[in-house]
């Protein structure tokens, strides 16, 4: 009855046909699905008379319609489209940021007024309403490097928590893939395939590959193993959770869940963009911001601290509390070096300066304030790791580099020497020692009578004229700002005196460190603001520079480092480093919309060949249906041609 069994090997398979056909049809709007393909083979012959006659047909299973190099393609542009769309977002709200929150005025023109106004003020360094002008643009100024420091510090903290919610979901699809894959196992394992729950765990697949970059790897019977960042986390129906933190670096990174051994090079995928964001990208541009802020304070504080405003010199000051008490945890660092304390007394008008070594490897705010204390009329103590100094009665202080009146030593050899007095500001670069050698014997103003003065590396600087043709008591400049004079008297040869001009009073830097006669406070973006004694008294902005405390020369060298090239910033201006900062953030989102373009553009190509290749054409699947149909039909008619045959033969008989 092999007639029978051929008729009825093609109704089944007519039959499976339509199945695949109609399973097709019902997905053919479904995400992820492969279109499939009945597969038929000839069943086996039979031998019939010495010939071999065909057994009818034998189904072979289905096959999910799939180009397997062009899905991990698709897997790998899917996590390069999910990665770069996320640092393109992410950075275009900081350049909207960075260019809105300040308001119609950016940071780069409040730090252009901030120094107007102190050019404005050297104009006039007594008058109240410009003191007030500059105290009003240095706090817009700072307003806005807080707000753009703490929004950066807002968007880390969002992504570090935006990155672990990520994670949750890779944990989550991890689980559901690695539940398909045991079904999966066990379906192949059987001899039965398994294309619609293939399908199902290759979506999965596909969404995690939005959310991290993926490698994954074939097994036999279906399974797929899946690795993220280099961890194993889908091992057929096993899965290993992941968790996302910062290591000891402050770097954010993906490790095993449990272990703190963080990766932080982490590519691909949504993961991977907030990653890259939080260690590099936004890190940058943090960084920039606070150095930005921190060149503009230490700069401006380093004058700063030198000098005394139109209230005059001090009776009082308090530093800023530090983390710390000793000087090597400070930062900025203090160095070795000295402070050079000008004390007055206001009873006698008699000024004299002290010297205060600093030894930054030793030194503490508790030594420092003994080393202070230990000067007769001044008085500090170091509580709560803040350094105060407080002057006696009588007394008052400052930090000038104003040159002393009388000369710093002096050896005159004759009974009746001449007075020499001192004044000026000192211009140059260097705190130097200028010493004055008499060469020749003979009263001032008489003879051949000279001065040479060298300085600190004993270089001649100038050879100055006292003989004939000077007036005793007439203004001698030696250059720099120094100017003496020399009154009437006998000098003789080889008679010297020297002079002490500073060029700055804190060569350790600890004044700006510690927050003492500073016009900035604060550590970075986020913090930096006025000091509080400058913010509560105008006056104190420091502008004098000379010991007469009448002078704009401080006011012009803080005005000045508006156009100083800072070799902290690249040798640029502050503004122009600002302004460098927003257009990288701006050439940052243009790259990166760029390359999110193009990538969208490439998956849309891959997508449509995919589509070509596994999507479900319902035109075509209405054709192949009628085929099974016919086919069905046609089986159906010679089965009953065959008992019909057998009835006729059955009848004869």
């Amino acid at each position: 009855m092999w007639n029978f069994d051929i008729g009825l090997t093609g109704l089944d398979a007519a039959r499976k046909g339509l199945d695949v056909i109609g399973n097709n049809i019902a997905n053919a709007a479904t995400e992820g699905y492969h279109r499939q393909t009945v597969n038929f083979v000839p069943a086996d012959s039979r031998q019939d008379q010495g010939e071999l006659i065909g057994g009818g047909v034998e189904f072979n299973g289905t096959t999910r319609l799939m180009d397997s190099f062009l899905e991990l393609e698709i897997l790998r542009q899917q996590s390069s489209l999910g990665q770069v769309s996320q640092e393109s977002s992410t950075l275009s709200s900081i350049e909207s940021a960075f260019g809105e929150l300040t308001g119609n005025k950016t940071l780069s023109d409040s730090i252009d007024q901030f120094f107007n106004s102190l050019n404005d003020l050297s104009a006039h360094p007594d008058e109240v309403i410009y003191q007030n002008q500059v105290l009003v643009s240095a706090q817009t100024m700072t307003g806005q490097f807080r707000t753009l420091g703490n929004y950066l510090n807002n968007t880390e903290t969002e992504i570090n928590l935006q990155a672990q919610n990520v994670v949750d979901q890779i944990n989550t699809l991890a689980g559901q893939i690695a539940g398909l894959n045991d079904n999966i196992q066990r379906i192949e394992m059987s001899g039965s395939k398994a294309n619609n729950l293939l399908d199902q765990r290759d979506q999965l697949v596909n969404k995690l590959s939005g959310l991290a970059g993926i490698q994954t790897q074939q097994r036999d019977f279906g399974v797929v193993d899946v690795n993220v960042g280099g961890i194993p986390i889908v091992m057929g129906a096993t899965t290993i959770k992941l968790q996302a933190g910062l290591n000891d670096d402050g770097l954010l990174g993906l490790a095993p869940a449990g272990s703190y051994t963080y990766q932080t090079t982490v590519e691909g995928g949504q993961l991977g963009g907030l990653i890259n964001l939080y260690n590099s990208s936004i890190k940058d541009i943090h960084n920039n911001l606070d150095t930005l802020a921190v060149s503009i304070m230490q700069q401006v504080n380093q004058y700063h601290v030198q000098g005394i405003g139109s209230d005059g010199s001090f009776t009082e000051l308090t530093g800023q509390a530090m983390t710390s008490g000793n000087l090597s945890d400070f930062n900025p660092p203090v160095s070795d070096g000295s402070l050079y304390i000008r004390l007055t007394n206001t009873a006698t008008g008699e000024v004299t300066r002290h010297e205060i070594k600093i030894d930054a490897s030793a030194d503490s705010l508790m030594t420092i304030a003994s080393k202070i204390s230990g000067i007769t009329g001044l008085n500090a103590t170091a509580a709560d790791n803040r350094l105060s100094i407080q002057a006696d009665a009588g007394y008052k202080f400052d930090f000038l580099p104003a040159v002393m009146s009388a000369p710093t030593t002096s050896n005159f050899t004759d009974s009746l020497p001449p007075a020499v007095s001192v004044s000026g500001i000192y211009t140059g670069s260097e705190n130097q020692t200028f010493s004055f050698t008499v060469d020749g014997n003979d009263s001032v103003g008489n003879g051949s009578l000279k001065l040479n003065v060298k300085d600190g590396a004993g270089q001649l600087v100038k050879t100055l004229n006292i003989g004939a043709g000077y007036a005793a008591g007439d203004t001698l400049d030696i250059g720099n700002g120094i100017k003496i004079t020399v009154g009437s008297g006998k000098l003789n040869n080889g008679d010297s005196f020297t002079v002490d001009a500073f060029a700055n009073t804190d060569t350790s830097g600890l004044l700006s460190a510690i927050g003492i006669n500073t016009f900035f406070a604060g550590t970075n973006a986020s913090d930096i603001n006025l000091a509080a004694n400058v913010a509560d008294s105008p006056g104190r902005i420091a502008t004098s520079l000379g010991a007469g405390m009448n002078d704009n020369t401080n006011a012009q060298r803080l005005a000045s480092l508006g156009q100083t090239n800072i070799d902290g910033l690249d040798s640029t201006t502050a503004s122009q480093f600002y302004r460098k900062l927003v257009t990288d953030i701006g050439q940052q989102v243009s790259i990166k919309k760029m390359t999110q373009s193009n990538t969208e553009n490439l998956m849309q190509s891959l997508t449509n060949q995919q589509s070509n290749i596994s999507g479900v054409d319902i035109n075509n699947e209405a054709a192949q249906m009628l085929v099974f149909q016919q086919m069905f039909q046609a089986t159906a008619k010679y089965l009953g041609t065959v008992q019909t045959m057998l009835s006729s033969l059955m009848d004869l008989v």
